[in-house]
């Protein structure tokens, strides 16, 4: 038996288990490959909301990567919540150094609204990470904020898609669980370039329970790349992954409950 292929997350710590660092390792462990992290910041956080964020000095987050991209050799790499700009320089610095493929999930607010990402970061993500992104993976408010408009219609989240590629990343995923009222089906829209837009959809489960969805789907993406399947099956696989992960949900406290990560893989 060979040996999984390594992946890895630079992302927050979710002290309630549902996103985050702790979301990217179920899922990793679940789709079969060996996950690994750097972490990027402490949240003091439950299903009720963040109530506390603790950073480390952008050179520690720097040293955790060096020391794990000295010890082991990556085979896809997914980014979360970075939190500063600080940060996003000292990371995006040596990621750009190496070649293995690379997830960006945007985090910016969290589930409850609490923001994740300073607000002088959102340049610094756009000219130092982006460029470097094999995927980037923005919901829809995260879609407009990079692209400088509203999103209410399929043209718009292909044209939103269309101006993000043009910040250099070489394919985007504009999300499509943000939507109003409960659609039979939820669609996001694949752009890579020289391609024309894919819609890939998923049966809409309706469910309170969507904490670390984004973190979930985005790691599973990286451990399908680091298992060297191409970006559209790597995101067909992830979406079934969360979809299933969703359908049998619970909440295991107060607030938001978490995806179950357990039954992800079917």
């Amino acid at each position: 038996m060979l040996n999984p292929p390594n992946v890895l997350t630079i992302a927050g710590s979710d002290s309630g288990g549902g996103a985050g660092i702790q979301a990217d390792l179920k899922t990793m462990t679940m789709m079969g490959v060996y996950g690994m992290s750097v972490i990027t910041a402490l949240t003091a956080q439950n299903g009720l909301g963040v109530y506390g964020i603790h950073a480390p000095e952008p050179e520690f987050a720097a040293l955790q990567l060096k020391t794990v991209l000295e010890g082991f050799p990556v085979h896809a790499a997914k980014t979360g919540m970075l939190f500063s700009a600080g940060i996003i320089r000292a990371v995006s610095d040596i990621l750009q150094e190496h070649s293995f493929p690379l997830v960006v999930d945007p985090v910016c607010v969290s589930t409850s609204g609490h923001r994740l990402l300073e607000e002088d970061a959102i340049a610094v993500l756009k000219k130092r990470l982006i460029p470097h992104a094999d995927l980037l993976t923005p919901n829809r408010p995260e879609a407009e904020l990079f692209a400088g408009m509203k999103i209410e219609s399929d043209d718009d989240a292909i044209e939103a898609g269309r101006r993000i590629l043009s910040m250099g990343a070489k394919a985007v995923l504009v999300k499509g669980g943000h939507v109003q009222g409960k659609p039979v089906l939820v669609t996001d829209w694949l752009l890579e370039k020289d391609c024309d837009p894919v819609p890939l959809r998923q049966p809409h489960v309706d469910t309170e329970n969507t904490h670390g969805t984004g973190c979930t789907l985005s790691a599973g993406i990286a451990a399908q790349l680091g298992m060297g399947m191409p970006v559209k099956i790597a995101v067909t696989k992830a979406q079934e992954f969360l979809n299933r992960a969703l359908r049998h949900s619970y909440n295991p406290g107060r607030g938001f409950g978490p995806v179950n990560h357990m039954a992800g893989r079917g």
